[in-house]
């Protein structure tokens, strides 16, 4: 599985947040975006501009070792995790908690030697879900919520001091590049909004 083959998908920036029973609402937790590439004993860490921070996070190379499957390639984001539960980008930022570091998984884009960017998102988070099972630190599943529920769940994490929201269908295939029916919208009031970070 050549890393370049791999390219993530770009979410549009929205100004509302998607509502009907087709859409799942995702967390966006302040962090890097990662992709873990596991090719037998060998695992590497991706930022979305192609750089290799294998050796920067060493918790989550750990991690995607010992799960069971030898080959798999799992899109995420990199975060520290404050005592609040919350991920913390100054504490990420400052290289000062790199050990600390784990990953929010929330897609698949291959697994046991097959391509799972073709398959609908339901079905890619089903497989997710199934490569870590059992696994709660180092790299866990992002947990996310189905339906009309959208539009609240984003108020509600803008009460909590979260960065936003990330709205998928969830019957559209994986895409490289910027896609529409994967839909950020930040919360205007969190530190995220006015930063510079799609460099990562």
């Amino acid at each position: 599985m050549p890393a370049h083959i791999f390219q993530p998908c770009i979410p549009t920036r929205g100004i509302s947040v998607p509502a009907g029973k087709d859409w799942l609402h995702e967390i966006k937790h302040d962090g890097y975006r990662m992709m873990v590439i596991r090719e037998r004993d060998r695992v590497r860490l991706k930022t979305k501009g192609g750089s290799d921070w294998t050796k920067r996070f060493p918790w989550i190379v750990e991690t995607a070792r010992k799960i069971r499957q030898s080959h798999f390639v799992i899109d995420g984001e990199a975060v520290v995790l404050g005592v609040d539960g919350i991920s913390d980008f100054d504490g990420l930022h400052s290289r000062q908690h790199d050990h600390e570091v784990q990953l929010y998984a929330f897609d698949i884009l291959a697994g046991d030697g097959d391509d799972h960017r073709k398959l609908p998102l339901s079905m890619r988070k089903a497989n997710l879900a199934r490569l870590l099972r059992g696994h709660s630190e180092g790299i866990f599943v992002a947990p996310f919520e189905q339906g009309d529920i959208g539009p609240q769940l984003f108020e509600a994490a803008c009460r909590m001091g979260l960065e936003g929201l990330v709205s998928k269908h969830r019957e559209r295939a994986y895409l490289a590049g910027r896609c529409t029916h994967w839909v950020k919208v930040k919360n205007s009031k969190h530190p995220a909004y006015r930063r510079v970070q799609d460099q990562f």
